[in-house]
């Protein structure tokens, strides 16, 4: 097929793209800045560039259009964060694509009741993030339903991989975290330390995408959970990081007002927003509908990114 991926150097495209190449497909890129990819290697030759702006074409009303006018077959949609964004797509692509394949996050669930959190399980979303993602999930498979639109949704989790700081085990991404674990020195945790972080490889999440392609009739007019086999409490995240450093772990614990005077104000909003959601996701659906088959643990996939880290002098262990 002829592919569009919107949004296609980041976390998850550098990783989809040269697996849509491997598989055969004509691959286009579109960005805006042309940057490239955290690993790019000779397989990117193959990809077409294509530069382009998405707000402001969009504030023109001419996004639609200008990926329209790619002929594309289909398009993986990595970038589209407000509704009013995936309504003027979709009403362009409407009866011109095979394939709408787009981009959402577990954060259209809010707090967990159940768990691990199924795909049917009502939303509840708070956030501004998390509200906008659950909204066009709700327009897509409306569309699906009602018009028969061609869309297949996929939510990862908190994404990690080699050119990135993974979020830590205190809940927020200053990579100092890990040095204080390799050193073995006390972490304070918020609370008890057992609200969960649900990681998942840049790399799984790209083979969800090409599975979904490959299983296109189980997938279509359906949502999927995208993240590892098992999330992870900040209490067993920070001790099974402190051994993989050949460290015990020392851990103390402090209410959540008491342990946000100790960082910083992004640090602690990070941190807020990661324990109030508390994601534990089943891949179940995604097993069975897509044989999706994740790679990577969540402290495998986080463990290749601090070594990245670690390698590239981000800190020092």
């Amino acid at each position: 097929m002829r592919i569009v991926v919107i949004g296609g150097t980041g976390h998850i495209g550098t990783y989809l793209l040269p697996r849509l190449v491997q598989l055969g497909h004509d691959v286009l890129n579109v960005s805006r800045a042309g940057r490239p990819p955290y690993r790019e290697t000779g397989i990117w030759s193959f990809v077409e560039q294509v530069t382009l702006d998405r707000a402001a074409e969009e504030r023109k009303g001419t996004f639609g259009d200008a990926i329209l006018h790619l002929d594309p077959d289909a398009v993986i949609d990595l970038i589209c964060f407000t509704l009013e964004s995936a309504q003027d797509l979709v009403r362009t692509l409407t009866g011109h694509v095979r394939h709408y394949l787009f981009c959402g996050s577990v954060w259209v669930h809010g707090p967990s009741v159940n768990v691990p959190t199924t795909e049917e399980e009502p939303r509840h979303p708070f956030g501004e993030y998390g509200i906008q993602k659950a909204a066009i999930e709700s327009f897509l498979l409306a569309e699906a339903r009602e018009r028969a639109f061609p869309v297949a949704i996929l939510h990862p989790g908190h994404i990690v991989g080699r050119g990135w700081a993974p979020l830590n085990p205190q809940g927020h991404f200053n990579p100092a975290v890990f040095e204080r674990l390799a050193r073995g020195e006390e972490l304070i945790l918020p609370n008890l330390g057992m609200e969960t972080v649900h990681h998942v490889h840049a790399d799984d999440v790209a083979q969800a995408f090409c599975r979904v392609l490959a299983n296109w009739s189980a997938a279509e007019g359906e949502s999927f959970h995208v993240v590892s086999p098992a999330a992870l409490t900040l209490r067993g995240y920070a001790e099974r990081m402190a051994q993989w450093f050949g460290k015990e772990a020392r851990l103390s614990f402090k209410p959540w007002d008491s342990w946000k005077q100790g960082v910083s104000t992004d640090e602690a909003a990070a941190t807020w927003d990661h324990i109030a959601h508390s994601p534990n996701c089943s891949i179940a659906k995604a097993r069975r509908l897509i044989g999706f088959a994740p790679r990577y643990s969540s402290l495998e996939a986080v463990c290749e990114s601090v070594e990245w880290l670690s390698d590239h002098g981000v800190i020092r262990v």
